[in-house]
């Protein structure tokens, strides 16, 4: 399978060369989807300013499970490798619990609050919507910034979910396997 559209390569305009030194990657080229997104620079600005990797309301741990959650609801192995390979280790989740993001329902390895990130991502994925419980138990765990971040990032990743599967982008070589 070949992208469907060709990843931009070097000389990138400034704006888009200064963007993609701040977001280097194991290997010699940026990511493919970045480097896609740079053949047009108003889009690639719309996405590179959108993320949400940085510190936040959500620990990396919490974090990491949402977007691999989410990717891995809509078959995104392209992000859900990128993600393993780079975060998994410092977000402390184990191959049991990479491999637990990929399966139907909740497993035994997630503790309360993990298991209520992976409902919620379930929920949201499936619906776009959070049920009036699921939300009240939302609600004494996080915050309010943090459930309003959740929502940002599981839609930020189905976003980036629709990317990788509709360009048909091919794993990173540094990227994880995404589980059978």
């Amino acid at each position: 399978m070949s992208p469907r559209i060709e990843p931009a390569q070097a000389p990138y305009p400034p704006s888009v060369a200064r963007t993609l030194e701040q977001l280097k990657t194991p290997g010699d080229q940026p990511l493919s989807l970045f480097r896609t997104l740079a053949r047009d620079e108003r889009l690639f600005a719309r996405f590179t300013g959108g993320g949400l990797l940085d510190p936040g309301h959500l620990t990396l741990r919490e974090r990491e499970i949402v977007i691999h959650r989410i990717c891995a609801l809509n078959g995104a192995a392209y992000e859900w490798g990128v993600h393993a390979a780079l975060f998994a280790s410092a977000a402390g989740l184990r191959a049991e619990q990479l491999a637990a993001t990929t399966a139907p329902g909740v497993a035994t390895c997630w503790g309360p609050r993990e298991a209520l990130l992976i409902g919620f991502c379930d929920a949201v994925n499936a619906r776009a919507d959070i049920d009036d419980a699921l939300w009240a138990r939302l609600a004494e765990a996080f915050s309010e910034g943090a459930r309003i971040e959740l929502m940002m990032l599981a839609g930020f990743y189905r976003t980036v979910s629709l990317l990788v599967n509709g360009l048909r982008l091919e794993p990173e070589p540094f990227a994880a396997p995404f589980p059978p």
